[in-house]
């Protein structure tokens, strides 16, 4: 039985919609560049272009838990952000302390930097809408 168009999950309404539409962006950038380079220069960095190509499909599963409407989706999101989280933060740690084994940058080097910092505060904002919305459903039941 589908759920009727106007039940729409509170993570997919209002602001997260544009935190969809960033993970979303994300989840393409990521992919592709990850893609492109492990297709073309996977010996020249294999860990870091591994690295991205994880950052990829975790801002895919990132945006299908925000954007579903399914029980579980709301589960994956959580998931997805929660890794998304510890991933920058250990990656980022790990491309400062010992930069010599990231001779190329992932997304998550640097804490993000090459990317503006988003993948460090993207995290942060999915927590804080999941959080938002979980109160919300839960005053309205």
């Amino acid at each position: 039985m589908r759920d009727h168009p106007d039940q729409r999950p509170a993570t997919a309404t209002g602001p997260g919609r544009l935190l969809i539409a960033i993970y979303a962006i994300f989840a393409l950038s990521a992919t592709a560049r990850a893609g492109v380079q492990i297709a073309t220069r996977f010996s020249e960095a294999p860990v870091p272009y591994l690295l991205s190509l994880l950052a990829g499909v975790v801002y895919i599963l990132a945006t299908i838990g925000l954007a579903g409407r399914a029980p579980w989706a709301r589960r994956l999101a959580w998931g997805a952000v929660v890794f998304e989280l510890v991933g920058v933060l250990t990656v980022g740690t790990l491309s400062l302390v010992d930069a010599a084994d990231f001779p190329d940058d992932t997304v998550w080097s640097g804490f993000g930097r090459g990317y503006g910092f988003v993948p460090l505060v993207l995290p942060i904002a999915g927590l804080w809408w999941l959080i938002h919305t979980g109160r919300v459903a839960r005053k309205v039941s």
